[in-house]
């Protein structure tokens, strides 16, 4: 007896949406990195004038996702991707640990006696753009990062990320420092800054890019439930990850 071919689905994109979601993630980078040299120089001038440890700290993470961001375009350069992989991470996350130091060394200054931090309206409007911009970018190379199955490229849009919960923050600093005078919300600000920029680079050093497909995922066969019903370690899902459920593709 003849028993039925069963029908296996090839795991990862094809050839050419490789390519196309490569140079996605080069057009995103690109524009990241025009933002956040735009973003840099306003938050530290700014944060300068007006003795925000916050403001400057933000400003140095802009600095900071802007070399997260070189260093996937720099993989994403070369011919082979996936070997400078290793690399492009490492440099993520030695950027977030020097943010992380320098931002709670400056706090830790300004609660112990430092000049407190001024009103700053430039300050407050970049926040806010900030906010509104970030979210945008880091959810479409988060988007072709996964489908490429990129962990740098995913790692880089959680950098993009944290600008905005650091937006928000800042906001958050600067808007009770300017409404209530109490100086102490900005280094505050800063320390929160500081642990979420600590925490995201030790996750870089691991590897650690949450709902990453893997780069070469065994055939599934769809007459056992297909794609759709694998579970989270068949498209590479740590704990608590939904990349299998939701927003995949």
């Amino acid at each position: 007896m003849t028993l039925p071919l069963r029908t296996v689905t090839p795991a990862g994109p094809s050839s050419d949406r490789h390519q196309v979601l490569a140079r996605r993630v080069r057009l995103l980078v690109a524009a990241t990195i025009t933002y956040n040299v735009i973003e840099a120089v306003v938050a530290i001038t700014a944060g300068t004038m007006a003795s925000s440890t916050a403001l400057i700290g933000f400003g140095l993470d802009s600095i900071i996702e802007v070399s997260s961001a070189a260093a996937v375009a720099w993989q994403f350069a070369g011919p082979d991707p996936q070997a400078r992989e290793k690399v492009a991470l490492r440099v993520i996350a030695v950027s977030f640990f020097a943010l992380a130091i320098y931002v709670t060394v400056e706090s830790v200054r300004a609660l112990a006696g430092g000049p407190d931090a001024e009103h700053s309206r430039t300050g407050l409007v970049l926040a806010a753009l900030s906010l509104a911009i970030m979210p945008v970018l880091s959810y479409a190379q988060r988007r072709a990062g996964r489908e490429l199955g990129s962990r740098s490229a995913v790692a880089d849009s959680k950098q993009t990320l944290l600008c905005t919960y650091l937006s928000a923050v800042l906001l958050v600093g600067l808007g009770v420092n300017s409404l209530f005078g109490w100086a102490w919300a900005d280094p505050i600000a800063a320390l929160v800054i500081a642990a979420v920029a600590a925490k995201e680079g030790r996750e870089a050093w691991r590897g650690d890019a949450c709902c990453v497909a893997p780069l070469t995922t065994p055939p599934t066969d769809t007459a056992a439930g297909g794609p759709g019903d694998s579970d989270a370690g068949a498209c590479g899902c740590g704990p608590g990850c939904s990349c299998c459920t939701t927003d995949a593709t």
